[in-house]
């Protein structure tokens, strides 16, 4: 019996490496696209969050009005009630203090998780309901102040940071952990915030000096204002 050639072997080869080639494109051109709505919500959303930490309020409104009627479309206000899950965690995190209304009117049909994390923002969330949360909140909650250096992910160590507030756990460390997160993104909003508190809490300990640097920083942030 005659062995096949180096040639014959080599083109077999090849043959075979076009085939799965093929098939893998079969397989992804098979694969469902991403639908229009998820996407688009899925962007406007974010662009939102930048924009309202970025302290532009205006962007911010019509990217969340844009990433409600992308999600208004597939008829499940379980969806919506994440896209204002959303909203209210960006306010946490620049530690404004308003009620989650736009999710609690859609709550009865929000899922376990996103009602425990609802209660999380608000501050009122029980141990039992801790185990609903996403995990860089769950680790948040469970090691506490102290542990948010710990938390990797900026947007979720200052949300993590205004719970802490809410529920009246601040630290001056914590403090300065979360001003550096905001400072670091370059999110004006809650940087103003945690500066802010931060100066209140440091003056009212009676450190002067510590207040003053503070504020000193709070006054670079209106030069650059208006430039």
């Amino acid at each position: 019996m005659k062995h096949p050639s180096s040639a014959v072997c080599h083109s077999l080869l090849r043959g075979a490496a076009v085939l799965v080639a093929c098939l893998a494109l079969w397989a992804c051109a098979a694969k469902p696209p991403t639908p229009e709505w998820q996407m688009n919500a899925h962007g406007a959303a974010r662009k939102a969050t930048e924009a309202y930490l970025s302290g532009d309020s205006r962007v911010a409104q019509l990217e969340w009005d844009r990433a409600r009627a992308e999600v208004a479309r597939t008829g499940r206000p379980d969806l919506l009630a994440r896209v204002e899950l959303m909203r209210c965690a960006a306010q946490v995190a620049s530690l404004v203090v308003e009620a989650c209304t736009g999710f609690e009117a859609l709550r009865t049909d929000a899922t376990p998780e996103d009602q425990a994390y609802a209660d999380y923002l608000a501050g009122r969330l029980d141990s039992a309901g801790a185990s609903r949360l996403p995990e860089p909140q769950r680790s948040a909650w469970s090691g506490g102040p102290a542990s948010l250096e710990s938390v990797a992910d900026p947007l979720s160590r200052l949300v993590a940071a205004g719970v802490w507030v809410k529920t009246g756990r601040d630290t001056a460390p914590m403090l300065a952990v979360a001003a550096d997160a905001a400072s670091a993104q370059g999110w004006r909003r809650p940087l103003l915030a945690w500066l802010t508190l931060s100066a209140q809490r440091a003056e009212q300990r009676g450190e002067v000096e510590v207040g003053a640097m503070i504020r000193r920083r709070l006054a670079a942030m209106e030069q650059g204002k208006g430039r």
